[in-house]
């Protein structure tokens, strides 16, 4: 299990959280999930969001969060919706921006995920802001707006919860670092500057939108950072650089999996895109560390999920796949009607969820075999990632987030 997942089960009851962007290794920890649904069938609710988001909804308990922000970027939001009733019980505007830089029309404003925890949820801009929000009042309890980082097309890196500590990275084109801040007042613990040399590059190739995960090798904890180019593994109590992989390539975007002693990253480009390394080594990592890798049908933005030896992908091209989790062989591919796939994909009660951006959810069996099992349509599509909680999929679109049981 994640050790990001551990520490987050002591503090709320198994199957009842989704706690931050990608929870559990993208596996829910719930029971019963819906095979079908549409319009008019298997939707408990369904709640407008307003303006626009890509980022995924968070679940503590009763609680449903969601960032959001206008398209022009100068208003930036976020939202507790009832879980029982789809009532929102929050809609609060967190920051003004009077002078937003551009964002690419494929992003948005709130594109990073928040996290949350018992009583406090932890909503991040990128270089916008960063705030921390009483669950209950919806107060400020702290804020800071003094991280600064171009993010040239818009932010998407995500904050992590982790052993007491909050961990962003800042990956623009003109500086990259990745920050822990104490949770409980927002004040910085330490700030580490990316090592990675990027030759003779345009600032657009340094940027990137990954989120961390904290693994255990050998006994001790490791942050593991993706950025451009290089994937960087630092201490997580001091910052100092333990590894460093040079992958190459810009916009890495997906969080990494651990699982059995391997550490697999998606680099972000076409060549390469999936490698699968063995931990255990410090300093520069290389080919000896590299136990298998490919750019076939790879996502360059929705993260993998291991699952009983087999890894699972929704590749941004709209082909999902199963391979095997130690060696990369081929076990099926299936080819989507859906055009893209941006959003990561969901493993729940034995299937395997992909949402495309076209408004359609493909469901397989969790296995070698391929079986594909429906494929749901909905109104609007999005990038915002499925989660389960329950007996529930929470399904975030561009206009709605939905509420989807038997």
């Amino acid at each position: 299990m994640l050790a990001a997942a551990l520490w987050i089960f002591a503090l709320a009851p198994a199957g009842d959280t989704w706690p931050e962007f990608n929870s559990f290794g993208g596996i829910s920890q719930g029971g019963k999930a819906p095979t079908s649904w549409s319009e008019t069938s298997n939707v408990r609710w369904k709640t407008p969001i307003h303006g626009k988001g890509w980022a995924t909804p968070v679940l503590w308990k009763d609680q449903i969060w969601c960032a959001t922000a206008t398209e022009d970027g100068k208003q930036l939001s976020a939202l507790c919706v009832d879980r029982e009733s789809g009532k929102i019980i929050h809609d609060l505007k967190v920051f003004d921006v009077s002078d937003p830089e551009f964002c690419h029309p494929t992003n948005s404003y709130a594109s990073c995920t928040p996290a949350i925890e018992e009583g406090r949820i932890y909503v991040h801009f990128g270089s916008y802001g960063t705030a921390c929000l009483d669950t209950k009042t919806g107060k400020t309890m702290w804020e800071r707006r003094d991280l600064p980082c171009d993010h040239f097309r818009g932010p998407a890196s995500s904050p992590i919860l982790w052993g007491g500590k909050l961990y962003i990275n800042f990956d623009g084109v003109d500086v990259q670092y990745v920050v822990c801040l104490d949770p409980k007042d927002g004040h910085t613990i330490w700030k580490t500057d990316r090592s990675t040399e990027y030759g003779d590059v345009i600032g657009d190739m340094k940027k990137a939108y990954a989120t961390d995960e904290v693994i255990e090798v050998d006994g001790k904890k490791q942050l593991v950072a993706p950025g451009a180019v290089a994937t960087i593994a630092y201490d997580p109590e001091s910052g100092k650089e333990l590894w460093k992989f040079r992958h190459g390539w810009m916009n890495a975007g997906c969080r990494p999996r651990f699982v059995d002693g391997i550490l697999y990253l998606n680099a972000g480009n076409d060549k390469n895109s999936l490698v699968a390394l063995k931990m255990g080594r410090t300093g520069e990592l290389g080919d000896e560390d590299v136990l298998w890798r490919t750019g076939r049908n790879a996502p360059q933005k929705g993260s993998l999920i291991i699952h009983n030896g087999l890894a699972f992908m929704a590749a941004d091209n709209g082909i999902v796949s199963c391979v095997d989790a130690k060696t990369g062989k081929d076990y099926w591919r299936e080819r989507a009607s859906g055009k893209n796939f941006w959003s990561s994909p969901l493993l729940a009660d034995g299937k395997l969820y992909c949402a495309s951006q076209e408004g359609q959810t493909f469901v397989f069996a969790a296995d070698k075999t391929l079986k594909k099992l429906a494929v749901n349509t909905l109104d609007a599509g999005g990038n915002g990632s499925p989660i389960h909680v329950g007996d529930s999929i929470y399904l975030r679109t561009r206009t709605h987030l939905y509420r989807l049981a038997e």
